[in-house]
């Protein structure tokens, strides 16, 4: 009895170690994909758009809630702490960029997606949905920063629809764009068992 104890034991331990290996991996993973998507610069007539937003929302997917706000959280920690990781570089100053406050919908939006991708089966539907919940999300965060900080931060004033008009409005279609991408290549991924 006591060895069978054993063996079960040392098998679980095992799989949990490996479990917790591929937790670890998945995560740096993403933190560098999503480091790599701030460079990754896609211009569109005047505009320029980064992947960044599609790794954020695969992170949330493939990762679930919990794991995929963390592997975000921890890059945009990492940009805090002075790496340059931002699409216009770190440190604790990019705090009064009016662009942070899309970094922290960042984060929540991982938090959003991953959950509810995986209230039910993951079908692309479900996926779509999670990924647009998660802009919704990202827009909220990132366009009241942006006017709370140009208006009273930087002073550079700006009106609320002008800020929602350029930083949400004109950026609906290719975010929608991302959103059907990363809804697709997350059940491809999870059909091939890649989700945590």
């Amino acid at each position: 009895m006591i060895k069978q104890i054993y063996f079960i034991d040392k098998y679980a331990w095992r799989y949990l170690n490996i479990m917790k290996l591929r937790e670890i991996i998945l995560c740096g993973l993403f933190i560098a994909l999503v480091a790599v998507g701030a460079f990754v610069r896609i211009p569109v007539g005047t505009d320029v758009y980064t992947l960044q937003f599609l790794f954020t929302l695969l992170a949330g997917l493939m990762l679930g809630a919990r794991l995929g706000a963390l592997a975000i959280g921890t890059y945009v920690l990492m940009g805090l702490v002075g790496i340059p990781v931002f699409a216009s570089g770190g440190g604790p100053g990019y705090v009064l960029q009016p662009t942070f406050g899309y970094l922290v919908g960042f984060i929540v939006q991982g938090w959003v997606t991953g959950a509810f991708v995986r209230m039910g089966a993951p079908t692309f539907r479900r996926a779509l949905i999670a990924c647009l919940l998660g802009m919704v999300v990202v827009y909220v965060f990132g366009i009241s920063y942006f006017y709370f900080a140009s208006n009273y931060i930087i002073d550079a004033p700006i009106g609320f629809w002008v800020a929602i008009w350029y930083c949400g409005v004109l950026q609906v279609v290719p975010d929608f764009l991302l959103c059907v991408a990363a809804a697709y290549i997350g059940v491809r991924t999870q059909k091939a068992g890649l989700w945590l």
